[in-house]
């Protein structure tokens, strides 16, 4: 598959043809950085993990370049990092089973930049190949500009998809801001309390990362098990851990609905809760 970088790759763990790979793909995770895949779209790794008829497909939009980094990995380079943090990815698409794993390999500024349809693009032509009924990629209001220029763009290639092209759902997942402020009504919580081990392992290979001063894995797993516990006030846990979502679906049915309009109706009903629960009680 030729993508717009000559750097870009198309990483297929079982080794199968690139067209049987691609075709197979039921799901598909669209995030910033290496890591950010095992993080938010855990559900569809979990949902594809040892199904024949179920793939999953990864796609990393940055080279990773940017990334903190201390101990081992504090005279590590740029360039350095760009290497261990694309290995670390593949290492993840080989432990998870991915039907295949995409490296678009973009600086964070071409992301960012709304004149820049390269990304679009490339997403396009991702999305026509591998035709994915489910897509899970970054929340509107997650605070790492990164992040939000990734969903930005990934909504706009699949607006421009032909309608029978566009997955039936759409989900944009917790990363650098979870979703507990979200009303029940408006959350869409994963279920993912089945191959614990696998979870751990997934986020354990990013050891420039953990090592490298940030606790991602205990920090994901953590939030996880706190999602489950405080999804209901008057019940016991029903999963071990849960994930939580938006769904962005309504974006890509109606290509000419408002984005930002589209994610300040979720905040103006969490203020109306917040309000009315002190109105009622004050």
């Amino acid at each position: 598959m030729k993508f717009k970088k000559n750097t870009s790759e198309l990483f297929i763990p079982d080794g199968k043809p690139e067209d049987e790979a691609l075709t197979r793909v039921t799901h598909m995770g669209v995030g910033a950085h290496q890591d950010d895949l095992e993080i938010m779209a855990y559900d569809g790794i979990l949902k594809c993990f040892r199904l024949d008829k179920d793939w999953f497909c990864g796609v990393t939009v940055t080279n990773g370049a940017g990334s903190p980094r201390d101990g081992l990995y504090a005279s590590y380079t740029d360039e350095d990092m760009q290497k261990i943090r694309r290995v670390e990815q593949k290492k993840a698409a080989v432990v998870g089973e991915y039907g295949a794993m995409a490296f678009l390999d973009y600086t964070s500024g071409e992301v960012k930049d709304p004149k820049n349809p390269s990304v679009k693009e490339d997403l396009m032509a991702l999305f026509k190949r591998t035709k994915p009924s489910m897509v899970y990629t970054h929340n509107l209001a997650d605070k790492h500009d990164t992040h939000v220029s990734v969903a930005l763009r990934t909504i706009q290639a699949l607006r421009e998809l032909p309608e029978e092209l566009r997955p039936a759902r759409f989900l944009g997942c917790e990363v650098w801001r979870d979703f507990d402020w979200l009303t029940d009504t408006d959350k869409v919580a994963l279920d993912v309390s089945a191959h614990e081990n696998l979870a751990a392992a997934l986020l354990g290979v990013y050891d420039s990362q953990i090592y490298g001063g940030k606790r991602y894995d205990i920090a994901t797993m953590g939030r996880r098990r706190a999602n489950a516990t405080y999804y209901a006030a008057h019940g016991v846990d029903e999963a071990t851990y849960l994930i939580y979502a938006m769904d962005l679906t309504p974006l890509i049915k109606d290509a000419k609905r408002d984005i930002q309009g589209y994610i300040q109706e979720y905040i103006d009903r969490f203020a109306g809760e917040v309000a009315d629960r002190i109105k009622k009680h004050g």
